[in-house]
């Protein structure tokens, strides 16, 4: 294909504005799947995809289009939509030329339109506005227009009004990319050099890469190097999507496709690196910025055997999405696992969800947390923790850091007020409003980031009728008076229920935990002590009574003495346990007390 032919672009918008229908509409318009083939959320591959009606992985697709007798290839790569996914989305823009920025006509902008068209700008890609759904009884064409031309400066003209559902103005919005959008640039005649922008992992190929080559070519049987890991394979087949994977036998300078290398290795083939000729290799093309993980949780497999095939479903999940970060950990109450990083609640969800269906393992978690810097006064330099278990003793910290984050939410105007007081009740700071018109505001604040982790997403929803959203980034680390809350269970403390807590709030939290645990451990044949404390001091209990059983059940008759005496020895035999029996706690109690 001429390289002046090639258009390369992504969709990018808030979850749920549409992407995915339009990106159905495209295949079916260009012809690139056939009718009887077609299925609703064709690029959504996944099962969790097509549930729960979200994209969480970047997948990029091949048209042909013909305009005035001339035949293009577009690249489409379909990106996700919630704030957990930010970094898929970055790797399609760097992959690209332009991007499609769709809107919703009933919803408006929303925090991730302006959050992606902040990271498309970065990229320096060709916007191309489109306001969907205009087929809906409710939706406001109008007032979206007059929104995004406030937001972001486009004119009447550029804006496209169009149905994703219908189809209706599809075939503008696709001579819109082939017009505005810039044809690839870059050297055929120089030595290969292709970008991953993501991968995955096939038993019986190996690793396959997804890449954009940015110059030369690549065809099939040549021998390949990936720069940065310096690791040698061959190229055993080259191809394109179709959506499906197919193959052309080379990809030219401007092209997106796949390579299939063979590697069992999966770190060998990290997203971000560069592949190029083995014989002439090229400099390494910037990667991607390295992502930092948001929430912490660790991960456990229920029974102990499984915890090779735990580490080997990481790995592959890992190759799959380049944003998961794990490290090996043990806790003695629940055995051998991965500590591991996560962009936020979401991405948690579908990492347990796909390893426990993809891997078919069962799993337990902790408590979703936060990093936290501790600086002591033995040594200068500061050092991260992940767990509260971490922590040195209380009276070498000289600072506790907590990590803050900006956070934006749209909202209508009429929810304002408790918008405010669910932010400023979890110690979030008021900073400013912009106004988006049509009664809607965008409101600034900065908050702790372990008060947004565990339930914030769902009670914002719930306040505003489901019509906020919300993006955050990362702002900085700030000291606070933040304690460890341990919990102590019949006086043994259980390192994996201890947390983190700001002081004004740790009473509150101890008592939740403790009354939630009552309700969770099965009695025993003894009292069980529940207590809440910070350092030496208990600031809450509650206790499990003993089991009761009927020892005198099989007396008939006789002085009352035989029953004190037969009381009596039970007693002791309590006593006794109560000295030395264990409570075994089950992993339900650790799944309960993630959830708030």
């Amino acid at each position: 294909m001429n390289q002046s032919n090639i258009r390369n672009f992504c969709i990018i918008a808030h979850i749920d504005h549409g992407k995915s229908t339009l990106a159905d509409r495209f295949l079916e318009v260009t012809g690139t799947v056939e009718k009887r083939k077609m299925k609703e959320q064709l690029l959504d591959s996944m099962d969790l995809e097509r549930e729960r009606g979200i994209t969480i992985k970047l997948q990029p697709v091949r048209m042909s289009y013909q305009l005035q007798a001339t035949t293009y290839e577009l690249n489409l790569i379909d990106t996700p939509g919630h704030v957990d996914f930010a970094y898929e989305v970055s790797r399609s823009l760097a992959a690209c030329e332009g991007a499609i920025l769709v809107v919703d006509a009933t919803q408006g902008i929303q925090a991730q339109t302006l959050a992606n068209v902040k990271l498309a700008m970065e990229h320096d890609l060709v916007l191309i506005p489109v306001i969907n759904k205009i087929d809906l009884p409710n939706s406001m064409p109008e007032d979206v227009a007059i929104q995004v031309k406030d937001a972001f400066g486009f004119t009447d003209e550029e804006i496209i009004f169009a149905s994703g559902k219908t189809g209706e103005n599809v075939d503008k919005i696709i001579e819109a990319v082939i017009k505005k959008v810039p044809a690839p640039k870059g050297d055929s005649s120089a030595p290969l050099q292709a970008l991953i922008f993501d991968s995955k992992y096939d038993k019986h190929q190996g690793v396959i890469a997804y890449i954009r080559v940015m110059n030369g070519a690549v065809t099939t049987n040549e021998a390949i190097k990936f720069i940065n890991t310096n690791t040698a394979a061959s190229a055993i087949e080259v191809g394109y999507f179709a959506p499906e994977l197919k193959k052309s036998g080379k990809l030219e300078t401007g092209e997106v496709g796949y390579v299939v290398t063979g590697l069992r290795e999966v770190a060998k083939a990290r997203v971000g690196d560069t592949i190029s000729t083995a014989h002439t290799p090229s400099s390494a093309l910037p990667g991607y910025k390295e992502i930092k993980p948001m929430v912490f949780a660790s991960i456990f497999p229920e029974s102990g055997d499984d915890y090779p095939a735990l580490r080997d479903a990481m790995d592959k999940l890992r190759l799959n999405d380049a944003s998961l970060t794990f490290d090996p950990e043990s806790i003695p109450s629940l055995g051998f696992g991965f500590r591991t990083g996560f962009l936020g609640l979401l991405h948690m969800d579908i990492v347990r969800e796909r390893l426990s269906r993809e891997f078919n393992l069962d799993l337990v978690l902790t408590a979703p947390s936060v990093a936290y810097v501790v600086q002591t006064t033995r040594d200068a330099k500061d050092t991260t923790i992940y767990n509260p278990s971490q922590l040195p003793d209380p009276s070498i910290i000289s600072a506790l850091l907590e990590p803050w984050i900006t956070l934006d939410i749209i909202v209508p105007e009429k929810y304002l007020g408790s918008v405010m007081s669910l932010v400023t009740g979890r110690r979030g700071i008021y900073k400013n409003t912009s106004y988006l018109g049509t009664g809607r505001l965008n409101l600034h604040f900065e908050i702790p980031l372990a008060n947004i982790v565990s339930d914030f997403y769902d009670k914002l929803k719930s306040i505003s009728s489901g019509y906020a959203s919300m993006n955050y980034d990362f702002l900085e680390y700030r000291e606070g008076d933040l304690v460890k809350l341990d919990i102590l269970v019949a006086d043994d403390r259980v390192d994996a229920m201890a947390m983190i807590v700001h002081r004004s709030i740790a009473e509150a939290e101890g008592r939740r935990i403790v009354e939630k645990l009552k309700t969770l451990i099965p009695k025993q044949q003894f009292p069980v002590a529940l207590q809440g404390a910070i350092g030496g001091k208990i600031i809450a209990r509650e206790t499990i009574p003993a089991m009761r059983k009927d020892v005198t059940a099989g007396l008939y008759g006789g002085d009352v003495t035989r029953k004190q005496k037969v009381l009596k020895k039970q007693k002791k035999g309590k006593a006794r346990l109560k000295a030395f029996g264990k409570v075994d706690i089950p992993q339900e109690a650790f799944i309960s007390l993630m959830k708030r």
